[in-house]
């Protein structure tokens, strides 16, 4: 266990939020507990996320690498491709064997680790990844140790795309509980972009927006209050983060920025001086390098995220983010940030921006967008909806931050297009960029078939002065003290997770408290019975085993 001196983490986790925060200066935002965050921590303005929707975007935050680097790019792992129809769908992602998730980083260290509750990663809900997943999980749960350090995430949808909707409309329920039909926010007040129709619609949805931020500030407060009633506010790095941009159309789902600027602040006493701004580039796979290097744990190799902040701290030249298949529609789309200029490349040049995703097709504002399409209304930088895709875009962030005035053709910006070009190459191939493969191609690889592998079932092996590195099944084994126990598992680069159980074979069926396996296990004196599973990322869970060990003098 980690000494009482490493910090805690505290993920609070946004959804399709943009920085329509009164600490970014939006004047209209209310939101005083995030402002007062910022106010006692550091406000990073140019944080961005690998991809402009949930899944992918998370699969990056998850793992500290990009997500067209392990095979987690499509969102989601449902698909409706009728050349593959053996393929599982929705499958699970099978990133690289090495790859390891951050919390499950933490847990290897001591940390108790929690989520609550949102997974959507990709690679399933491996049973290795946290201590306790679901609603309520935080660091109050009676199964950490008050001493144990912990990393906790928490999350809340209220800010979610569908909170945009009107509510009484037919066919538009929001899931996440976050859309009202008249909002508190004057929808006269708000400023649309110049790529959205400026109709009571879109003002309707922005204002939406607002009030949705504002009430997901609200319960931002009732977690920071819990921190501090439990006298941890001094010894917990926060982080407040979004996953993407928020949902309008042509943010959400889009390398641009509306869909990848989003709000990062960060808190962490005796550290980082209060009210201070951040002007660095950070990509949302940075969190989990910098909360393994600030709380003093090694950095994999293989991430592609760099510590911003802390000991190890890094500068970024520039940030990198992808479009592939979302929903039923393919795409590849690859996008490239610095300070001043994006750059994206089409991969299927010539083909519409509009796509055919219906469940982005719920959003009002995409319903009047595909009306004023078919009456022949769309006007100005409106059109992009029905134009059809150049190669290639660059846009001049600072003279123009909505990215609607395309400068790739522009001789005078030769130099800066090939210098993002050549950024660009480099990265795809420095991470060996999976939306080159097909999607089928690449899961069947990846799977060795058209089913989901699984794990192999993990092996109990006992040392013990009577038996040396023997192998126990179910019906019991009597060993000599001291006796400990290993536990291994044939698959490449799979996790083992282990738990005590009173009465293992006739068990209620209900889940126990399942611990990482990190070393071997002291068996105590008496009869002990130990349940055991394994899972690689992606492949299914192997069966369980129970093995039963009685130890004496």
């Amino acid at each position: 266990m980690p000494g009482a001196d490493r910090p805690n983490v505290l993920w609070i986790a946004m959804e399709d939020t943009s920085p329509r925060l009164g600490c970014y200066g939006d004047e209209l935002a209310r939101t005083p507990e995030i402002d007062g965050l910022a106010a006692e921590g550091r406000r990073y303005d140019n944080a961005f996320s690998t991809a402009p929707v949930c899944a992918p975007s998370r699969s990056a935050v998850m793992t500290g690498c990009h997500q067209n680097a392990i095979g987690t790019h499509h969102m989601r792992t449902t698909h409706t491709n009728e050349d593959a129809p053996k393929l599982p769908t929705p499958y699970e992602a099978v990133p690289p064997h090495y790859v390891t998730a951050v919390p499950e980083l933490f847990r290897r260290a001591g940390y108790y680790c929690t989520l609550d509750s949102k997974a959507d990663y990709q690679f399933g809900t491996p049973a290795t990844m946290w201590d306790h997943h679901g609603t309520g999980a935080d660091w109050r749960d009676d199964a950490r140790d008050p001493d144990q350090p912990f990393f906790a995430m928490v999350t809340n949808g209220v800010t979610h795309e569908s909170g945009q909707w009107d509510p009484t409309e037919p066919g538009t329920d929001d899931q996440f509980g976050g859309a009202v039909a008249d909002p508190d926010t004057d929808p006269a007040a708000v400023e649309v972009p110049p790529y959205l129709p400026d109709t009571e619609t879109t003002r309707l949805a922005i204002a939406r927006q607002y009030d949705n931020v504002a009430r997901s500030d609200a319960w931002v407060g009732e977690v920071l209050a819990r921190l501090e009633e439990d006298g941890l506010a001094e010894d917990t790095i926060v982080v407040l983060w979004s996953d993407h941009g928020e949902g309008l159309p042509r943010s959400k789902r889009w390398p641009y920025d509306g869909g990848i600027h989003v709000p990062l602040v960060v808190r962490w006493p005796g550290e980082i001086d209060p009210g201070g701004v951040d002007e660095r580039l950070v990509s949302t796979m940075d969190l989990g390098p910098t909360m393994l290097d600030a709380c003093g744990l090694d950095v994999p190799g293989y991430m592609g995220g760099r510590p911003f902040l802390g000991p190890g701290a890094d500068e970024r030249e520039y940030v990198f983010a992808a479009r592939d298949r979302y929903d039923e529609s393919y795409d590849m789309v690859r996008a490239v940030r610095d300070h001043r200029f994006k750059y994206v490349r089409h991969y299927r040049p010539g083909t519409p921006y509009r796509q055919w995703i219906p469940y982005r097709n719920r959003h009002p504002v995409m319903r009047e967008i595909l009306e004023r399409a078919r009456q022949g209304d769309l006007e100005g930088a409106e059109r992009w909806f029905d134009a059809n895709r150049p190669d290639e875009e660059l846009y001049d962030l600072r003279e123009d931050p909505h990215e609607v005035e395309n400068l790739a053709d522009d001789s005078e910006y030769a130099d800066t297009l090939d210098r993002l070009r050549g950024a660009l190459d480099d990265w795809r191939d420095r991470v060996g960029d999976a939306g080159d493969q097909a999607e089928t191609e690449m899961v069947r690889e990846r799977y060795g078939g058209d089913e989901q592998p699984e794990t192999a079932a993990p092996r109990f092996v006992v040392n013990s002065p009577a038996h040396d590195e023997r192998t126990a099944g179910t019906d019991g084994l009597a060993l000599e003290r001291p006796a400990t126990l290993s536990l291994y598992c044939a698959t490449q680069g799979a996790s083992v997770a282990y738990a005590f159980a009173d009465d293992p074979v006739e068990n209620d069926g209900s889940e126990p408290q399942w611990e990482l396996y990190t070393g071997p296990i002291e068996l105590p004196e008496g009869e002990t019975a130990v349940r055991a599973k394994a899972v690689r990322y992606g492949f299914a869970e192997s069966d369980e085993q129970v093995g039963i060990f009685t130890v004496s003098e």
